[in-house]
């Protein structure tokens, strides 16, 4: 893991929480959707959501 100061841990563990929150959203969106164009662009953002949490993720390992 890279030295990180507090201020930057703390800004990493808020940007994760939104990334968390958000792709939570987009899930709730697709399952809520009828329309399956709508699904298919919720799913395209939950996943570079996900993605971008576990990127974030992979810097506090």
């Amino acid at each position: 893991m890279s030295n990180l100061t507090t201020k930057e841990l703390a800004g990493l563990s808020d940007q994760l929480d939104f990334e968390r929150v958000i792709h939570s959203k987009y899930l709730t969106a697709i399952q809520e959707s009828q329309d399956p164009e709508l699904k298919q662009k919720y799913q395209c953002c939950a996943d570079q959501h996900l993605q971008n949490f576990n990127t974030l993720l992979g810097h506090l390992r």
